[in-house]
């Protein structure tokens, strides 16, 4: 492995060098963050160093055409964030800090914007609530509570932990997502394939027969011919069954109807709802410890939900709290989160300990999140298999059905 020059600094705000052994730049910044160094600048052995953001720490940051702040940025921006504030810098210089070796041209703009409007005298949380698209309600609420409590340090830390948590829990269900769509992606190749070359062979070869074709035969043929004339259909009907879909996903009966269906279903159906209840737990409990008043905790953890199913209990819940109720009660009757959950946030509202209890109920359910995903590949797998070897198997049944009538009528002659 290469070595990396590397200028840093450490988690008591000291500036310290030195070399790492590493694969890339990206691995050596990953194993000096864990070591719980804030990186300014990396370079090859043998080369200059030079600014993670490739120089340009002096230029204003400007638009660039395509560039898109992701999750992932927000998320390791929070954690350096959070390492220099313990640290002991003060907001504003670490803010700079950052800016200074942030790679992302939209992102360092906005960072840009950020150190500035701190310079100015403004909270931090003003600052961010100017990017809502970036720092959601979330992020931006967490912050005003540590800004209020005088513990932004804590809150940073506990808000970074969150983000990586979350992270790890998004990437393994779009990873479990992944076989699926591979699998159904080769299958509509091979079905058009056949249904455009092969189908019109056996068309061509039955032909000269005067063999009456069997409804199957007829049928898989009317599509292919359909397929092969008006071969410039397809894409659109493709693109706008996609395009109408997701319009109608978009609204909110729409949206609704799908989460419901989704909810009711095998196996999917308690995917969701492990997944739903992970992240309403860690949501609510990160909240919670960061002294956000239980009622827009509801709120806000409401409004990170995807689906609309627990969204909406959740808003049944806000309005019972609000009327005096303890949590525990209305969440049991609104019959989605599971009766474990339920008695957990009980005690720990009878023992003082509601935040520490969400965030163990969230750290049980991410563990049910690993086997869940396992279980539901496991069963999506063989279905898809089989779904695509019915769908193949028809079309050779088809095609070969008028062979073996032709066989046994000159047998029979």
């Amino acid at each position: 492995m290469p070595d990396y020059k590397y200028n840093a600094i450490d988690r008591n705000g000291a500036q310290t060098s030195g070399k790492i052994d590493a694969a890339s730049e990206e691995q050596a910044r990953s194993k000096l963050m864990a070591r719980g160094l804030m990186v300014t600048t990396l370079a090859g052995d043998g080369a200059a160093a030079k600014p993670l953001d490739g120089g340009n720490a002096a230029k204003k940051p400007g638009f660039s055409f395509g560039a898109k702040v992701t999750q992932d940025d927000v998320t390791i921006m929070t954690r350096q964030l959070a390492t220099l504030i313990v640290a002991g810098l003060p907001l504003l210089r670490a803010l700079e800090l950052i800016h200074k070796q942030e790679r992302n041209p939209a992102f360092k703009n906005i960072l840009a914007n950020i150190a500035e409007s701190v310079s100015q005298g403004n909270n931090l949380s003003e600052a961010l609530q100017a990017h809502p698209k970036v720092f959601d309600r979330l992020f931006v609420n967490m912050i005003r509570a540590g800004e209020a409590g005088g513990v932004l340090d804590k809150v940073l830390d506990r808000l970074a932990k969150f983000r990586e948590k979350a992270s790890r829990i998004q990437k393994k269900v779009k990873s479990a997502m992944v076989y699926p769509a591979v699998v159904v992606s080769v299958a509509v190749v091979i079905v058009f394939i056949l249904m455009v070359k092969v189908v019109p062979s056996f068309q061509n070869l039955l032909s000269g027969q005067k063999t009456q074709m069997p409804a199957l035969t007829a049928f898989v043929v009317g599509i292919s011919n359909a397929l092969v004339t008006y071969w410039y259909i397809t894409p659109v009907v493709i693109i706008g069954g996609f395009v109408g879909v997701k319009a109608w996903l978009a609204t909110a009966k729409g949206k609704e109807l799908f989460d419901r269906v989704i909810f009711k279903l095998p196996k999917v159906g308690g995917f969701v709802q492990i997944v739903s209840v992970s992240r309403f737990a860690r949501t609510f409990g990160t909240l919670m410890a960061s002294g956000v008043p239980i009622l827009q905790a509801i709120t806000i953890t409401r409004d990170t939900l995807d689906n609309v199913v627990i969204a909406n209990s959740l808003e049944r819940v806000h309005d019972r709290v609000r009327d005096g109720e303890p949590l525990s009660v209305p969440l049991e009757q609104t019959g989605v989160f599971p009766q474990m959950v339920t008695s957990m946030i009980q005690v720990g509202e009878e023992t003082g300990q509601l935040p520490e209890m969400l965030n163990r109920v969230a750290d049980i359910y991410d563990e049910e999140v690993d086997n869940a995903v396992g279980a539901l590949t496991s069963i999506i797998e063989p279905v898809l298999i089989v779904g695509l070897a019915v769908v193949v198997g028809t079309i050779v049944l088809a095609m070969f059905l008028p062979l073996i009538a032709l066989i046994t009528k000159m047998s029979g002659g």
